[in-house]
């Protein structure tokens, strides 16, 4: 993943069934990384020979590391910078393991305009298996009046 291009939108701009995506390969550094500012240093994450007697066999990335991937996209993409996050769920379907490529998605599932929420569809797919899933409820901010003409 390259330093995000940002797209900002506002409530007005979005559209149900708009999508964004990004793809990632998971990194050792990663997954360090992601250990050291959560204080997460489960073995499983950080430990060949640990993980190895697990029945996942190897290393696998934490959970909330993949789901922050969706946040990049929330943050940067769509809706963009301004968008403020009010709920996530998460649904973890199968393990994301170092060198995986991650192909996170989300998309427009509906608007309310009273308080110009907006609710979006999550999925993370390694190989073309979902591995997360869920949904995002944010807070995108109005068109500035300024800006309207």
């Amino acid at each position: 993943m390259s330093a995000p291009s940002l797209k900002t939108f506002f409530f007005e701009d979005l559209t149900v069934g708009m999508r964004e995506s990004l793809m990632k390969t998971v990194l050792d550094s990663d997954v360090v990384g992601f250990a050291q500012i959560s204080g997460d240093a489960n073995p499983i994450h950080l430990c060949d020979v640990y993980a190895s007697k697990t029945r996942f066999g190897q290393r696998i990335a934490h959970g909330l590391y993949t789901a922050s991937l969706i946040s990049a996209i929330l943050g940067t993409r769509l809706p963009g910078p301004g968008a403020v996050y009010l709920s996530q769920t998460l649904n973890f379907r199968a393990p994301v393991k170092i060198g995986d490529v991650v192909a996170v998605a989300v998309e427009v599932v509906e608007l309310t305009e009273r308080g110009r929420r907006c609710r979006l569809h999550c999925e993370v797919l390694v190989d073309g298996q979902v591995v997360l899933d869920g949904e995002a409820t944010v807070m995108v901010p109005a068109r500035p009046k300024e800006a309207v003409a």
